[in-house]
């Protein structure tokens, strides 16, 4: 099984290189972010000369997730549905197919350490560790995916030093998103590649940023301990980065024996 996870950053702007990337690499599963569309107008057709079922939930300009599956999913649901406000159905899907759940997350930026936006953020992950354990368990087959807007160590953004009181990579932040890994997640890329240090996000405002690869790990790939033994590949794909009109992050691609 091969699932992916991409930022798009606008289905509509990439459609040409997501359609271009499914074509070519054949994923099972495809986890989107950051669609920025409403429902009524997501580009099903665009997509609809290949052999996907596509569920999404959207809104103009901002947020939206997707995912792409091969297979129809058994389960669908958009949302922490916990009773709480913002449901945040537009930041957060699961889909069950073949027996393993696909959780892909949006999580907030944060925007500034000062901001309420930031503080949201941490209580986001507290919500998300909730929500793991009312919905699935450790011991069974799950795979969460998506933008989680932290690097979780040094070696996962370029100048950490510079970069300390960022949202995507203060203490705070990197605590509370490692304490929602502790439910029971391990990081895919990380265990394939220990010391490893490769990017899946280069900022827009940087100018030279890719070229210099001054960039960020925060979208990430985490499995439940049933599936980490059939994880046998994962990969960062630069290529849909430097394609013409692209997303600010790339694709990173896992695949597992099963």
């Amino acid at each position: 099984m091969k699932i992916a996870t991409y930022n798009v950053n606008s289905i509509r702007k990439r459609i040409g290189i997501l359609h271009k990337w499914l074509r070519q690499h054949n994923p099972d599963i495809m986890c989107l972010q950051e669609t920025k569309v409403q429902d009524h107008e997501f580009p099903l057709q665009a997509f609809s000369d290949l052999p996907y079922v596509i569920n999404f939930c959207g809104e103009k300009s901002y947020n939206g997730v997707a995912i792409f599956s091969r297979a129809a999913p058994e389960t669908v649901a958009f949302g922490f549905e916990d009773g709480e406000l913002p449901e945040d159905s537009t930041r957060l899907v699961r889909v069950v197919v073949n027996d393993i759940m696909i959780i892909n997350s949006y999580v907030p930026q944060g925007f500034a350490i000062d901001s309420p936006k930031y503080a949201y953020k941490l209580r986001w992950f507290q919500r998300l560790k909730r929500y793991f354990s009312r919905v699935v368990s450790p011991g069974q087959s799950v795979i969460w995916c998506g933008d989680m807007n932290v690097a979780p160590d040094p070696v996962d953004v370029h100048s950490p030093e510079k970069h300390l009181k960022h949202v995507c990579f203060h203490e705070e932040v990197r605590r509370a998103y490692q304490e929602t890994v502790s439910w029971g997640f391990e990081d895919v890329f990380r265990h394939h590649f220990p010391h490893r240090q490769q990017f899946t996000f280069w900022d827009y405002r940087r100018p030279g940023a890719l070229e210099a690869n001054r960039g960020w790990r925060i979208d990430h790939i985490l499995v439940t301990p049933p599936l980490l033994p059939h994880s046998h590949a994962v990969e960062v794909d630069v290529q849909p980065r430097r394609a013409e009109c692209p997303s600010d992050h790339t694709v990173l691609c896992a695949e597992f024996s099963l």
